[in-house]
């Protein structure tokens, strides 16, 4: 099994076992609970393969190119729980369970990513890497060009965001919350990243993920700016409402 299908799986299997941990101290660990995990791994496994194929359009590079669209995971298993739950009828919010399982299993999945994909983009920074020339897609790999190392750039930041997160955890009362702080965290991170990723630019100097981002973004935004407006983040700030 190829080194970065190791480490997606065992990313899948942490955020499962987060998920499940974090689902029992919550009082929500049953069936139908269990059944939205299906979902995600359904959806985020098809959303992976689709936003992959949707780069190249060709049937046949379905199977092959699919696994490394994360943006395009993370969509489809929003998209499998949302399907999920409705099959069932389960009507409690899960969002604040997936989040820590998310970030603690997004970066052991990138850890894959670093060990087989082309790092970032050249940079003269003193931490920048060098790739084996082998690394498929990396002109620089072949001229022995430092890069950023972009993966390590999210694996660190996924990390930060799984302690922010098991922090806030016990703060945030409003159902939600904390997955949407994850959300708005996680794409704020990816557009400003995708600066030093070795994605091709398309129009404007932007890649293709931070223009899938920027519909996102705006709508995080008013996202945020609703829950700040309604004090579901005064718990973070102990900040008080004003009456």
């Amino acid at each position: 099994m190829p080194l970065h299908e190791i480490f997606v799986g065992l990313g899948v299997l942490v955020a499962s076992v987060v998920f499940v941990h974090e689902a029992r101290r919550r009082g929500a660990l049953n069936e139908q609970s269990l059944v939205t995990v299906t979902g995600a791994l359904v959806g985020g496994a098809i959303g992976m393969r689709l936003a992959g194929w949707l780069e190249t359009l060709n049937l046949s590079d379905l199977w092959l190119y699919g696994s490394r669209s994360i943006l395009g995971g993370l969509t489809g298993a929003y998209i499998g729980v949302l399907i999920a739950k409705r099959i069932i009828g389960y009507k409690q919010r899960t969002g604040d369970l997936f989040a820590p399982a998310v970030a603690l299993g997004m970066a052991v999945g990138r850890i894959g990513c670093h060990l087989t994909e082309a790092p970032g983009r050249p940079t003269e920074l003193p931490w920048g890497v060098h790739a084996p020339p082998t690394t498929p897609e990396c002109p620089g790999c072949l001229t022995g060009q430092a890069m950023h190392p972009s993966f390590i750039y999210e694996i660190i930041f996924q990390l930060a965001v799984f302690a922010a997160l098991l922090w806030a955890r016990r703060r945030l009362t409003e159902p939600g919350e904390l997955f949407t702080l994850y959300l708005a965290a996680y794409a704020v991170f990816r557009f400003l990243v995708e600066f030093t990723r070795a994605n091709e630019t398309v129009w404007l100097d932007l890649t293709r993920p931070q223009w899938f981002l920027i519909p996102g973004l705006l709508l995080l935004a008013l996202r945020l700016r609703y829950g700040w407006r309604r004090g579901h983040y005064d718990p973070l700030f102990k900040r008080k409402v004003m009456t």
